[in-house]
């Protein structure tokens, strides 16, 4: 259960670590590219940061189904698996 979770945590938390850094770096390092214009008053600054909340709502999307689909299962399964070994020992 241990190494399914990290499997999925340590990726996920190092790529969401790196686009935050990335955004923080460029607006300190490249204002004028961070200052231009998308969309009428609309920057990249502004369609980065909104990016960060997407990211952020779809990061937790995909932990919520990899915890149904992948811990949760293994989870039940381990509560199974112990609950009878101490069943055993109780006759």
């Amino acid at each position: 259960v241990r190494r399914r979770y990290r499997r999925f945590i340590v990726p996920a938390t190092l790529a969401f670590f790196v686009w935050y850094l990335a955004y923080v770096v460029m607006a300190v390092t490249a204002p004028g590219l961070m200052a231009r214009p998308v969309a009428g008053a609309v920057n990249v600054a502004m369609v980065a940061g909104l990016g960060q909340f997407l990211t952020t709502f779809l990061l937790t999307g995909a932990y919520a189904r990899h915890a149904r689909l992948r811990r949760d299962r293994a989870a039940l399964d381990l509560r199974w698996e112990t609950q009878e070994m101490t069943r055993g020992f109780g006759r």
